[in-house]
């Protein structure tokens, strides 16, 4: 491991913590900084603050340290064998990520309100995007709608990556600097504000990093640290990441601890986990969750993964690291059920949606390892011993709707009727839901790939995503243009707020989130007891109950008219029958 920073203690920052990081500018008080740079190979590095160089002194571990004096807001970056770059790890950038870095000293805000955080039982997860979310498309912006999601009943919202990335707008996965808020969505006051803001209405604030890969457009890292990437591996978005190699690791873990600490973050959600492969022992997943663990921050701290590879030991109880995994065979089961489509990788579970859709609720993954009908390979391990709010269970999510090509919800494929009965299951069972926005009013507008690229970049796009889209029927030549801003304006969700319909689904969405808060969350924290009982009752029908130690829950679900299941509708806690679908949940104590 590298050298520790000269004071690895955590400051008081108001009620939150900073720790002091190896990479990047770190302040000392007394208008002094120390700065770090871990680039092994070059010859020179200085720190330029203004238009006065201050030399660092090479390491014996790969870093480049020293110390200037600087006033915070100043615009720095380092002098990497006579050419300048922004500091990979600045808290912030002056305009773009191509530019100069400023000095941010993260004591400056002031946390009003202690949070102690919320138990992951309580938790309903509502995904969003900052620059689609509002009009305006800032964290200030977003903060004035908290007051609405708690009154749904949203107890955590998950961000998408806001790390500094090219252009004015995108989805945040091509991020370069990954310790600097996007400047288009404000500064990281703005940021610290909304989770001051989500966090007095008693909402968790979890954010999206992306530890997998760096964006194709200012990641300086390829050309002064080549040591920083895999050579011999490539991830599905860009050059693979040496984990093993130690400064490395340290720029990941104190990424993850910075975002916990200065931004009082309960939680992260790891993207493409199975992307971030690494031979150490213990592996760099482990590693950053035991940190974490570590760092005992006086509140829960909820670490979740997504991972194509449905493996269990990350998420196992015992091992106490990860919280969550995104659960993509419970959307692929609920997608084909209630769409048909069985092409690209919905192919296995086009083959009996309804029987894989039994198999999650009783289990989690739908892929335990078996053999599938519709593919040769086996993924996954057994996982029904795994409690069951470690499976983040989703209808739509930004992934299955924005990589169609003409980013489709769920809501614009599939009848209301039977898309309520799949709204209510998903908030009923008693795995962890995730809302993707404006899903809580069902909303019908796309969510489509967008960025701000230009010349060479944006020309490999537009090949790269019609080719993506090569196999499937007509959707190439019908993809909307991913450099059009009017893409990216066609994607914000609110079209419909003032509807009838959106009334209907806000008020479905309050009764079943008030039911789960009321009945099926004490059930939660009391514990499981025992194994469920999941029954096809029909060809679109299911009855499936959970035990816990307070006692039982059960829901009955008709997909279908003629599907059976005339039992489920007898004086349930909450029910509806229509159009010959029908939903019903009970809490038995």
């Amino acid at each position: 491991m590298t050298d520790a920073p000269a004071d690895p203690r955590p400051l008081m920052t108001g009620e939150a913590l900073h720790f002091p990081r190896s990479w990047g500018a770190e302040p000392l008080g007394n208008g002094r900084w120390r700065f770090g740079l871990g680039a092994p190979s070059v010859a020179e590095v200085a720190v330029r603050v203004g238009e006065t160089d201050t030399p660092l002194q090479r390491q014996s571990d790969g870093f480049w340290r020293g110390e200037a004096a600087a006033e915070a807001g100043a615009e720095y970056g380092f002098v990497i064998d006579g050419a300048f770059r922004p500091d990979p790890a600045a808290r912030a950038q002056a305009v773009d990520v191509h530019g100069a870095s400023l000095l941010v000293d993260p004591r400056g805000f002031r946390w009003q309100k202690p949070w102690a955080g919320r138990p992951w039982e309580e938790a309903v997860i509502y995904e969003l995007h900052i620059g689609t979310f509002t009009r305006e498309g800032t964290f200030a912006a977003a903060a004035r709608r908290l007051p609405d999601l708690a009154t749904l009943g949203i107890t955590a919202i998950e961000i998408l990556p806001v790390g500094q990335f090219t252009g004015a707008h995108g989805w945040g996965y091509d991020g370069v600097l990954p310790y600097a808020p996007h400047r288009g969505y404000g500064c990281p006051e703005d940021l610290k504000a909304l989770v001051a803001a989500a966090q007095g209405h008693g909402i968790m604030v979890l954010l999206d990093v992306v530890y997998n890969h760096f964006g194709p457009d200012g990641a300086y890292l390829h050309d002064y640290a080549p040591e920083f990437f895999d050579k011999q591996r490539h991830t599905p978005w860009g050059a693979g990441i040496d984990y093993a190699d130690p400064p490395v690791r340290a720029f990941f873990i104190e990424n993850a601890l910075y975002w916990l600490t200065e931004y009082r973050l309960d939680g992260l959600r790891l993207d493409a986990t199975d992307q971030i492969e690494d031979p150490s022992e213990p592996e760099l997943l482990v590693e950053l969750a035991q940190r974490v663990r570590a760092a005992d921050l006086g509140r829960p701290i909820h670490l979740t993964t997504e991972d194509n590879r449905n493996i269990t030991r990350l998420h196992e109880p015992e091992a106490g690291l990860y919280t969550g995994e995104w659960n993509d065979d419970y959307h692929h089961a609920i997608h084909c059920l209630l769409t048909g489509e069985d092409e690209a990788y919905y192919a296995p579970y086009a083959v009996d949606p309804m029987a894989d859709l039994c198999l999650a609720l009783e289990g989690g993954y739908v892929e335990q390892g078996q053999p599938r009908p519709g593919t040769e390979d086996r993924r996954g391990e057994p996982s029904h011993h795994l409690p069951w709010p470690t499976f983040i269970n989703f209808n739509q999510n930004h992934d299955q709707t924005g990589n169609r090509a003409l980013g489709e919800r769920l809501t614009a494929l599939a009848d209301d009727a039977p898309l309520q009965v799949a709204h209510a299951l998903l908030l009923c069972a008693p795995f962890t839901p995730l809302l993707f926005m404006g899903e809580e009013e069902g909303s019908r507008a796309p969510f489509l790939f967008f960025a701000d690229f230009h010349g060479d970049l944006a020309k490999a796009l537009r090949e790269g995503r019609a080719k993506e889209f090569a196999g499937f029927k007509g959707f190439a030549e019908r993809a909307p243009d991913p450099l059009d801003p009017a893409t990216r304006d066609a994607s914000r969700p609110f079209a419909e707020s003032g509807s009838a319909r959106a009334a209907e689904w806000r008020e479905l969405t309050t009764q079943l989130l008030e039911l789960r808060a009321g009945l099926i969350v004490p059930l939660l924290k009391s514990g499981r007891a025992g194994d469920p009982v999941v029954t096809r009752t029909g060809d679109r029908a299911l009855r499936a109950e959970w035990p816990f130690a307070a006692g039982r829950l059960i829901v009955a679900a008709r997909f279908g008219p003629g599907a059976g299941t005339e039992e489920a509708m007898r004086a349930p806690d909450l029910g509806f029958e229509t159009e010959g679908v029908g939903f019903a949940v009970w809490v038995e104590v």
